[in-house]
């Protein structure tokens, strides 16, 4: 994928509101959201008393530990198990309230799970991204197929769209399954991990256009990843899920200040430094790197 590979325009959505990013209505709001598990007649809370923003026209990031719970928070707000208590608006609406029809028009998922597709070419995959709009028949017409064309552009991935979606590479499919998730044209797109198969360059690309697609599409975007140094220079707002489950948001900098990332990511071998934004060696791990050069 070219490092400058413009986006391409999009087709007009209602969801479009003119003037600055972010400027219109609020995007994604968390409202004292509790994430977990229904087990018989048990709960298990994940994550508790969750309160953030996510506006329209700016990328968010989600970050924090591994298995802290921030895939079970995607879940949830993707309508893939239910909150056990709070709520997550979106323009002022419970998600917990919509329609499954309703939330499919108003929010796009791309997960780390790899599904099976069957003959699809990736066009086709991506135009599965059109049903919420296409009514009983599912039939895409001449409008629905232009946004497939669109969405495909955007990613960089035109020349895949004949190629059957089972033979593409993990990272052509990552770019087809965001493609999916544009197609949708939603007010809201939720992201897990999504360039993992990718190589470094393509790490950047791929982050850098979701930031330009939440400013030109007005869209709340908010994306998960273990990639901390990248996202933390390219994220308009953060949400850093520390080891005790506390939710820290604010602005990069206001985070990085905060000095919850170090709180939470510093170990016996590895710190992070809050004014080049990098994780650094110290201790034995920087003495025998430097025994090794």
């Amino acid at each position: 994928m070219p490092a400058t590979a413009p986006v391409p325009p999009g087709p007009p959505s209602p969801s479009e509101t003119p003037g600055t990013p972010g400027a219109g209505t609020p995007g994604l709001c968390l409202d004292g959201l509790a994430v977990g598990y229904r087990r018989r007649r048990a709960r298990h809370r994940v994550l508790d008393g969750l309160t953030a923003t996510a506006p329209r026209g700016q990328l968010t990031v989600l970050l924090g530990p591994n298995g802290i719970g921030k895939s079970t928070l995607l879940r949830t707000l993707a309508g893939l198990q239910p909150a056990l208590a709070g709520r997550a608006l979106l323009d002022g609406s419970d998600l917990n309230r919509l329609s499954g029809a309703e939330r499919a028009r108003k929010v796009s998922t791309v997960l780390t799970d790899r599904v099976q597709v069957g003959l699809l070419t990736a066009a086709d995959l991506v135009g599965l991204g059109r049903h919420p709009h296409t009514g009983p028949t599912g039939r895409l017409d001449d409008t629905d197929r232009a946004v497939v064309d669109w969405a495909l552009a955007a990613v960089g991935a035109s020349q895949l769209a004949t190629r059957d979606a089972d033979e593409l590479s993990d990272g052509e499919r990552q770019r087809v399954m965001i493609a999916r998730a544009l197609a949708q044209e939603p007010s809201l797109i939720l992201l897990d991990e999504p360039t993992a198969f990718l190589d470094a360059p393509s790490r950047v690309t791929v982050t850098a256009l979701m930031r330009r697609l939440a400013r030109e599409r007005d869209l709340a975007v908010v994306v998960s990843t273990h990639d901390l140094e990248l996202s933390l220079r390219v994220a308009d707002q953060v949400w850093l899920l520390d080891r005790a489950g506390n939710l820290h948001t604010g602005s990069p900098q206001e985070v990085i200040g905060s000095g919850a990332v170090n709180t939470t990511f510093d170990g016996d071998d590895l710190r992070f430094d809050p004014t080049t934004r990098t994780f650094e060696l110290h201790g034995d791990a920087a003495r025998w790197d430097e025994a090794t050069r």
